[in-house]
């Protein structure tokens, strides 16, 4: 095991700038969910503009979120994103625990992207039906040997299927919106429901799936190392790409609501495709589902970048093995990609769309709550520590973002008590992990 200090002096390439930074936020955000979770939401909450109200609100919360990122990238622009702000604040087992935590969510990821580019590839080839994972895992080869030479090829991959994805899905809303909606009876919400709790469980369920959408807005951190000016670019990146999201997803969620009744929405497993339907006609089926694929392949380009990336941070500190922390002539840390690779054909296979994707959202809440701990923590260790960005409204909206997210973790665990144990389980595991792992290093 190596020591973080000697791991350090491997350097990455500073070759990032605003519009990798903008389109890796874009590209690793908008994807799977925004086409599975309508219809989970629908069969949730019985009104339009609580739906709409739900999906604006966790937008709001993101752009808080961010806020604070912002501040603590800046600050520390290190490869690996969250971990390094946990440990500098609270010491090595706090930062152990929150780098695999932001690992396991991560690496997560790549896997329901694969589960739903294999539902689409089947609806346009029949013939593969019932191979729906087989040809996820293509997808999954695919994309990792296309990032293996270096983060060259994968910046401008980025890039381009980012804006393609952003085009694409303004021409699906435009679409929806100029045709001739559905029969739509207004459905109000029964009394009962609100004072009975069941309408209040059923927001906080939503908002789990709405947020596992949102997943991917911290994306920047995890590059911040590669970036050629973080102290302007990430700012900016965080901010544009945020807003940039919060609107496409309200845009989207708009469409399918114009053009489609809740009633249809909430048995349309992917309703994107359903509203495109409504808006161009029987036709555009096919048309769609290419469309669908050439978005979901943008998420997922993203997602075979950013694990690797953690794992390497991780190696760095001891963390993990030292070989992790190797790169290849093109600044692409191909050991931790390649083991990326083999975790998330696991996660493929053995898990659903649903179970992966609850999981995230409550380990997003444990992540995101330690870093802004530790912004806290750094502000009263460290006040003099060089801080390019500092975050607005401090410390209220610091402390208003752990308290919102704090609250979000309790109420995920009260609604998914399965992925509440499932990350309950995992925090046990993690100290006798990290004794073992001190016990071959300094760290």
């Amino acid at each position: 095991m190596i020591t973080g200090d000697s791991q350090q002096k491997v350097p990455l390439k500073k070759v990032l700038g605003l519009v990798f930074g903008i389109s890796i936020v874009v590209g690793s955000t908008i994807g799977a969910g925004i086409f599975r979770v309508p219809a989970s939401i629908a069969m949730l909450l019985p009104d339009k503009f609580l739906i709409l109200t739900c999906w604006l609100v966790t937008g709001l919360y993101i752009l808080l979120c961010a806020s604070s990122y912002a501040e603590l990238t800046t600050m520390l622009p290190k490869a690996g994103g969250s971990f390094n702000y946990v440990k500098r604040a609270f010491g090595n087992y706090v930062g152990f625990a929150a780098g695999w935590f932001d690992f396991i969510l991560n690496v997560g990821a790549p896997a329901f992207f694969c589960i739903v580019l294999g539902e689409y590839t089947v609806l346009l080839f029949p013939g593969l039906t019932g191979l729906n994972k087989q040809v996820g895992i293509v997808y999954l080869t695919v994309f990792t040997l296309l990032n293996l030479p270096g983060i060259k090829i994968g910046s401008a991959t980025q890039k381009i299927t980012s804006i393609l994805k952003v085009l694409l899905l303004l021409a699906l809303v435009t679409g929806c919106f100029v045709a001739k909606p559905q029969q739509n009876p207004v459905t109000l919400i029964p009394t009962a429901t609100v004072f009975n709790g069941t309408l209040v469980i059923a927001f906080f369920k939503a908002m789990q799936l709405i947020l596992s959408t949102y997943d991917g807005w911290m994306a920047v951190s995890f590059f911040a190392e590669e970036d050629e000016n973080p102290g302007k670019n990430i700012p900016r990146s965080y901010f544009i790409g945020a807003g940039t999201v919060i609107l496409l997803y309200l845009l989207i969620n708009g469409a399918i609501l114009y053009v489609l009744p809740l009633t249809e929405i909430a048995h349309s497993p992917l309703a994107a495709s359903a509203a495109a339907a409504v808006a161009f006609g029987s036709w555009s089926s096919v048309v769609i589902d290419i469309v669908a694929i050439f978005v979901v392949i943008s998420i997922l380009n993203a997602y075979m970048l950013i694990p690797s990336r953690i794992l390497l941070g991780l190696s760095r500190e001891g963390y993990f093995i030292s070989q992790g922390a190797k790169l290849n002539k093109g600044g692409t840390p191909y050991i931790s990609l390649l083991i990326c690779y083999v975790i998330t054909i696991i996660f493929i296979v053995y898990n659903t769309f649903e179970q992966v994707f609850s999981l995230a959202a409550v380990m997003l809440t444990v992540v995101t709550a330690c870093s802004f701990a530790s912004l806290l923590m750094l502000r009263k260790k460290e006040p003099d520590l060089h801080r390019p960005y500092k975050v607005w409204g401090y410390p209220y909206m610091t402390i208003l973002a752990l308290l919102v997210t704090l609250f979000l973790f309790v109420g995920f665990a009260i609604s998914d008590t399965r992925s509440f144990l499932i990350v309950a389980v995992l925090f046990l595991l993690s100290y006798p992990f990290y004794r073992l792992l001190k016990g071959k290093s300094d760290i």
